[in-house]
């Protein structure tokens, strides 16, 4: 009886600890979620990667591309600490008993139109988050850069980035970690842009007024990108303020600039509209030699935005741009980007946020050749709808998930006879579509106090469509290799296949795996490593050597195979000196399979079997970066310097083939060994403020003629191999002066003046060497083209 009762009594005492024990459990795990959006006071424009911290469990949530946060915290009292570059720092006290959803407003530090960073935490690196090969650049910073002719450029300043270069002073597009510049993937909006550059790399398309955010990432890029093999440059636009009516712009000596915006509902609806236009070719007209000459561009951004409820919220933004160079009415060039985006913003819950969004994109190209009588037109439409959800599991546990699929319009070309009694006919080569489905999860995840990961997966689909007719080829081979003459000819087709309109002529399927890491080594330090394989199925059939490049999209087939890239990358981070310092070293190597190459004497313009003319080959690129940051004080800024290698290789086929280039690797035309860059900005006083820029870079692989020989009387010059020369090494230095007036304080119109030099010590960079018979001496001469001299530029901003 005795033992009984004591396993009666032991039961019971165990069953009430069990009982405490499993209550003091609940009560420790019991957890409720912190949640909203972050916003400026003065215009409730969203603000993005604004840092939510908490400093009792050193653990933070940054807000994602629409101000949204959302963080999940054991139940407690917790101090609360908001930053974000140009902002006033905000710090709160909060209980957190149950589940809250805070709306706050940030106070921008100065209302002026160029805001001098004094403390600028966006810029301090964050060592614990697995992100890496990843720049950010307020549009703060890069309105204080000081640039050619006096415009604010945004593809200008992230050349000024380690890994960053371009193909020369006046070259369009952007070169990443030795890629091409259609390798990048430029989002505006969402949307894809094709051609990144206003008067064939002058300038860009993003009109700084209108732009809120940019990312650049050059590796360890996340699942939900996809669809180029180097980079992705991400650009929001502001929404547009809607608590009251405000106007900015600036008037130069080659552009003017608008951007107007206010509410359509005071807080809840708000509309943007901006306008940018140069007008340098007025001038020529003044000219008696160049009044039949023009170059200029134009574009337009627009965004109207409202918020429903505190549930939803919609986004209609667009863009459209477009160039016109003209030569002596005999060759104009017209060509420009449209996009339309409809997005929904919606909050299933504290902790799911999901964005759905439709979106067109059309690139345009067009000559109009009155010297030999024909209209050329060409071009690439898109429409793509997406669905993205991220997923606030825990403070620790991060997910994103969504699908897209894009649908893709190709215009190889139509060529329309200027004169309709020319006798040329008109030609529509063949349209070609085609159908990118694709789906991912990422995964965001603190294993411990000192290692945080990201993992994540895409699988992509491509399905090249009619309505197309094929060439079929002996042994499917529409390249021949003359082993007598040592060069390729195209094969003559011994048949063709007729395929209907959206019939599947080919597809592809690819997983792409991606994965980064972070250790931590202190409070200060981390190291960090990352992986990501990308799938490129488009490709840009391009000839940069013509007066216009031609810029002929084409999508991967059963003879242009997609270029697949793989990027290992490991990096060293940290902030010191109280964080008034930042360093990152990185170190990089990237493969790509299927990079195109052409065989000598391609004719690519009006070529409606691009097959013929093209060689499936591989690229790679390997490299060491560093920046030094310095994110405090009155004098800030960044010096940045990469040494790297760019190399392809397209070999034999067969044992008897030689391949381009006798099969060796030889440099890419986008291999710069050495790229130095160093920008800094000044702040004398509250009136004037001073920037400077200083780059130097390797000079881009060339082929130069190594002899020359007689043939009927004429010196022909003979080549080398391919890209074995180089153009002399391009550098230049810039700098700029800011004058804010004193009155700037005291009334809500402000203005500034800003005055630049651009290449102050005259540098005379090479934007190309040609090679032309003298006609004194019979030989061949090298001819140097240079763009540009000492520029000097003023302009005007305003804003009310």
């Amino acid at each position: 009886m005795k033992l009984e009762k004591l396993k009666r009594i032991i039961k019971s005492k165990l069953v009430i600890f069990l009982f405490l024990f499993s209550c003091f459990y609940t009560s420790a795990q019991e957890k409720y979620t912190l949640s909203g959006t972050i916003s400026d006071s003065n215009s409730n424009e969203t603000l993005i990667g604004v840092t939510v911290f908490i400093p009792e469990l050193k653990t933070g949530v940054l807000t994602n591309e629409y101000g949204f946060y959302s963080i999940t915290l054991p139940k407690g009292k917790y101090s609360i600490r908001i930053n974000y570059s140009d902002y006033q720092n905000l710090d709160e006290v909060l209980e957190l008993n149950q589940n809250l959803k805070i709306n706050y407003k940030l106070i921008p530090k100065e209302n002026v139109l160029r805001e001098v960073i004094v403390t600028s935490s966006k810029n301090i690196t964050d060592i614990r988050k697995p992100e890496m090969s990843v720049n950010k650049l307020s549009i703060s910073t890069i309105k204080k850069m000081p640039v050619v002719l006096g415009e604010v450029d945004i593809l200008k300043s992230i050349l000024l980035l380690p890994g960053v270069t371009n193909a020369g002073e006046g070259a369009s597009g952007f070169n990443v970690r030795g890629g091409g510049a259609d390798q990048n993937l430029i989002l505006l909006d969402e949307a894809m842009i094709f051609n990144s550059s206003h008067v064939f790399g002058f300038f860009s398309v993003f009109n700084p007024d209108a732009i809120k955010d940019l990312k650049l990432y050059k590796g360890g890029i996340p699942a939900r990108y996809g669809g180029r093999a180097s980079s992705v440059l991400d650009i929001y636009q502001k929404d547009g303020s809607s608590k009251g009516f405000h106007a900015n712009g600036g008037i130069g000596l080659i552009s003017s600039r608008l951007l107007l915006e206010g509410p359509i509902v005071k807080d809840k609806g708000s509309f943007l509209i901006g306008g940018r236009s140069s007008y340098a070719h007025l001038f020529l007209k003044l000219s008696e030699d160049q009044k039949d000459n023009a170059a200029y561009f134009y574009d337009l951004n627009t965004k109207l935005s409202y918020k429903i409820n505190p549930n939803n919220n919609i986004f209609l933004s667009g863009y459209f741009g477009r160039d016109v160079f003209s030569l002596a009415n005999s060759f104009t060039n017209i060509y420009g980007n449209s996009t339309l985006n409809l997005r929904w913003n919606h909050l299933f819950s504290d902790k799911l946020f999901s964005n759905l969004s439709l979106i067109y994109s059309d690139y345009y190209y067009g000559l109009d050749l009155d010297f030999v009588g024909f209209k050329w037109d060409s071009g690439i439409k898109n429409y793509n709808i997406k669905y993205d959800l991220k997923n606030y599991i825990s403070d620790k546990f991060k997910l994103n998930y969504g699908i897209n699929a894009i649908y893709y319009d190709f215009n190889p070309g139509i060529i329309r006879p200027s004169d309709p009694n020319s006798g040329i006919n008109f030609a529509q080569l063949d349209k070609k579509y085609a159908f990118e489905p694709a789906a991912y999860l990422d995964a965001e995840q603190e294993i411990s106090d000192k290692i945080a990961i990201s993992y994540g997966l895409r699988y992509s689909l491509f399905y090249r469509l009619g309505n197309s007719k094929i060439n079929i080829y002996e042994n499917n081979n529409p390249v021949l290799f003359n082993s007598e003459m040592q060069i390729y000819e195209k094969a003559t087709p011994i048949g063709v296949q007729n395929y209907k309109k959206n019939e599947t002529i080919t597809n592809f399927g690819n997983l792409e795996p991606r994965f980064s890491l972070a250790y931590q080594v202190n409070d200060s330090q981390s190291i960090k490593t990352s992986y990501n394989r990308m799938v490129q199925y488009l490709q840009l059939v391009s000839n940069t050597a013509s007066p216009t490049p031609l810029d002929v999209w084409t999508p991967s087939d059963s003879f242009i195979k997609p270029q697949i890239a793989d990027q290992v990358a490991v990096g060293y981070f940290t902030n010191f000196s109280e964080n008034k310092y930042s360093l990152e070293i990185e170190s990089y190597y990237k493969k790509i399979q299927n990079r195109i190459d052409y065989i000598d004497g391609a004719d690519l313009i009006a070529n409606n079997a691009l097959e013929q003319v093209i060689l499936n080959g591989r690229m790679r690129a390997y490299g060491l970066e560093i920046m030094l940051k310095k994110n405090e004080g009155k004098f800030n800024g960044w010096i940045s310097y990469t040494l790297s290698r760019s190399e392809q290789q397209t070999p034999g086929r067969t044992i008897l083939e030689t391949g381009i280039n006798n099969g060796e690797w030889y440099k890419s035309a986008f291999d710069k060994t050495h790229n130095l860059a160093i920008t800094s900005a000044y702040e004398l006083n509250k009136k004037w403020s001073f920037g400077a820029n200083f780059a130097l870079q390797s000079g881009q692989p060339v082929t130069f003629p190594n002899g020359q020989y007689q043939y009927l009387g004429i010196t022909v010059p003979s080549y080398g191999l391919r890209n074995e020369n180089r153009l002399p090494a391009y550098h230049h230095l810039d700098i700029s002066a800011t004058l804010s007036p004193s009155k700037n304080s005291s009334r809500s119109t402000k203005s500034e003046w800003v005055f630049s030099i651009y290449n102050l010590y005259n540098r005379k960079n090479a934007a190309a060497i040609n090679f032309r018979q003298n006609s004194d001496t019979g030989n061949n001469e090298a001819i140097k083209t240079s763009i540009f001299g000492i520029v000097p530029a003023v302009s005007y901003n305003f804003k009310f």
